[in-house]
């Protein structure tokens, strides 16, 4: 029988497991199920795979993670997401698992999993339908309860789609009493992507609640959703913790913003649950989800989560006490460009002692301090410090910080780059002597004394240098690092710092090429290879940041446009490169006549176009969450305009075209601009496109 919605949620209200429920939001006694007292570490199939979950690579990620030693460091929960069932429940009411993604069914699959040592986690939804569109559990949540631990499942993740409206303490909480009656301990993960201030009540329902939507493999993402969770210190406890989502460490972001997150999680107490391929991670991406001690300050048994000292300029310290009197600090740079990060022992909590040690999470020193903890933080970095009070400061070496200030330069010009040496140790210091060193091509001239013969702690040393970059660049943008060091005297030996910087240069762009940008960039020539180094949130909708190299007036009725890319960033799966055309491609927001034909790392080939004339891209070739075809380099892309239609195509070898789609531009003028352009879907991240072959006519 066919039921309304209105009829379904009225018969779900009135069942008596959501009816007593109480929906203050005023902070309840914690669940004590004796569940999840350090923060749940392991693995979910989501974010990498989509719906394309299978025991295969549940089975398989579950053998990678025992084999990799991730199980050894902590990592125990295998979870598998949304789409692991039928559209429809068996004639019982059952849910019923896909026999073809899991022909032994969740019992099977379970089984394995113990049988590695490990747990086994599954989804589904406090409403009628799971984000996917499978059967949820609103109504329905003891029968579901009762075969989640008949299959042996030891972890649910609770997810908030399809909701029907019933308040979400009231869906949450029937759930959990189902759970309970079953017997079996299973971890209970409310995803309510932080609505209806479950960080007020999350702790009496569940084991952690997500306090955010759904994170993204982008930079600008997990900078978000940091700043939506750092905050909620106070409902973090052992057995129910702030949940800011999945990690995307390896799924897209620099090495450096994969530690910078992982470093943040950690530090406020969230699950370490990785949302990566961890069958195909690098060694860079294992050894960062492996780091012991890291993982240890988020295991930490007394269950703080870290409070926010200081965030001007974007520029954050945090500070987590642990069990044994020691505090995990962790400076975290915002902004991308390199910045000296300082606290101190007493604004981190610390007592009074004679000295301080500062053991390094990420570089594994340990270094001494009279009480500054200080570090020279790369762009979107993070450093990580355990720092203790000690009475023997002459243990550990004492705490140099070294920082340099590199400005942007272009090919063949001289710059001056200061470099500042800094005791923040514990003693005074002796034969200091600063340095920079360049690459080869570059030359480096001392404009000030590099040499100190004692140096007082809290003292410091500014040394000045004349730096000339090459005249001939390898290609239009070519990217260089300069290392500033420095060497000191103290009463255990020598005392080696050194900090790296990068720096990008540029040989210019010529005429009749122009080039603009709305956000950051960075742009090079060299005959027909062009590059463009941007930023940009994306191109879509109300956002429109891109930076571009292009020709004003060339693109007209009849023209044909064809470029080779040969190289992109996956900064973002949705980054993209390719052509762009609009009447004027100065004036983002605005400027009808606007369309682009791109290639996207993991997306593929796209058209994108504005439909009805107000400046903004509004339509897509691909109406799913993907383009066509798939990206490779080089690819050659082409666009084509008769009258104000315009048609895309894509080529992975110059010669044979696959269209992309086609569109109508309402607005578009007789000549309009044309160019090559970047965007990198992740607001404050730079990544390089390179093209070449361009022609128009």
């Amino acid at each position: 029988m066919r039921k309304t919605w209105a009829a379904f949620v009225a018969a779900v209200l009135t069942t008596a497991s959501l009816a007593a429920v109480p929906l203050s939001a005023t902070p309840a006694a914690a669940l004590d199920n004796g569940l999840a007292l350090t923060p749940p570490m392991g693995w979910n199939d989501w974010n990498a795979f989509g719906c394309n979950v299978s025991e295969q690579l549940v089975e398989q990620t579950a053998d990678k993670i025992v084999s990799s030693g991730l199980a050894a460091a902590g990592y125990q929960y295998v979870n598998i997401d949304d789409c692991w069932l039928t559209h429809s429940r068996d004639a019982d009411g059952n849910l019923v698992p896909d026999p073809v993604k899991f022909p032994d069914g969740i019992k099977g699959v379970a089984d394995y999993v113990h049988s590695k040592g490990l747990k086994l986690g599954i989804y589904e939804t406090a409403g009628t339908l799971t984000c996917a569109g499978y059967p949820g559990s609103l109504g329905h949540e003891q029968q579901d309860a009762d075969s989640f631990a008949a299959w042996g499942v030891d972890y649910l993740k609770y997810d908030n789609c399809n909701n029907q409206g019933v308040p979400d303490q009231t869906r949450y909480q029937a759930m959990g009493d189902a759970l309970a009656k079953t017997g079996r301990p299973i971890v209970y993960s409310l995803c309510s992507w932080g609505d209806d201030s479950v960080a007020s009540w999350g702790g009496s329902v569940g084991n952690l609640w997500r306090t955010t939507g759904d994170i993204s493999a982008s930079y600008s993402s997990m900078l978000s959703i940091f700043h939506q969770n750092v905050g909620l210190t106070a409902g973090a406890k052992p057995g129910a913790w702030n949940d800011p989502d999945m990690l995307e460490v390896g799924n897209g972001m620099t090495q450096t913003e994969d530690r910078s997150e992982f470093s943040l999680w950690a530090e406020m107490a969230a699950p370490l649950i990785s949302g990566t391929d961890l069958r195909t991670a690098s060694a860079d991406t294992l050894a960062i989800y492996a780091n012991k001690d890291v993982i240890a300050v988020d295991q930490d048994s007394l269950g703080k989560q870290a409070t926010e000292v200081s965030s001007a300029g974007g520029l954050d310290v945090l500070a987590k006490p642990l069990a044994d009197g020691s505090v995990a600090v962790t400076l975290f740079n915002e902004n991308s460009a390199p910045a000296t990060i300082s606290t101190d022992a007493a604004a981190v909590g610390l007592g009074s002692a004679k000295a301080y040690t500062l053991h390094d999470l990420w570089s594994k020193t340990t270094t001494t301090t009279k009480g500054v903890i200080s570090a020279s933080v790369p762009g979107h970095g993070t450093v990580m410090y355990r720092v203790a009070g000690t009475s023997k400061p002459k243990q550990y070496p004492p705490q140099l910080t070294l920082s340099s200030v590199v400005p942007q330069q272009a090919a063949g010009q001289s710059t001056t780059v200061n470099t500042i040496f800094v005791n923040n140790g514990a003693e005074t210091v002796t034969g200091v002597k600063v340095g920079l060193k360049a690459p080869t091509g570059w030359t480096v001239k001392a404009l000030t004394a590099t040499k100190a013969d004692r140096v007082a702690v809290g003292h410091e040393v500014l040394a000045a240098f004349k730096v000339t970059a090459p005249a001939t660049l390898p290609a239009p943008i070519a990217t260089y690092d300069l290392t500033a060091t420095a060497s000191a005297g103290w009463s255990g030996g020598t005392e080696k710092a050194s900090v790296t910087a990068s720096t990008l240069l540029a040989s210019p762009v010529q005429a009749p090429w122009k080039t603009y940008t709305d956000n950051t960039a960075l742009f090079g020539q060299q005959g027909a290879n062009l590059a463009i180094s941007g930023a940009g949130a994306d191109v879509y909708g109300s956002t429109d940041q891109y930076s571009t190299i292009y020709q004003q007036g060339a693109e007209h009725d009849g023209s044909t446009t064809i470029v080779k890319i040969t190289a992109q960033a996956d900064t973002n799966p949705w980054a993209k490169s390719g052509i762009m055309i609009r009447n004027d491609i100065t004036k983002p927001g605005s400027s009808p006549g606007y369309a682009i034909l791109a290639e996207a790392p993991s997306k593929g080939y796209v058209l994108q176009w504005d439909s009805n004339g107000d400046g903004q891209l509004d339509s897509n070739s691909a109406p799913s969450d993907s383009g066509s075809g798939t990206a490779s380099y080089p690819s050659w892309l082409k666009l084509v305009r008769s009258g104000s239609a315009v048609t895309g195509y894509y080529s992975t070898d110059g010669s044979t075209w696959t269209q992309v789609g086609t569109a109508t531009l309402p607005g578009i003028a007789a000549t309009g601009d044309v160019g090559l352009f970047t965007t990198s879907h992740s607001d404050g991240t730079s990544g390089e496109a390179d093209f070449t072959g361009f022609s128009q006519n």
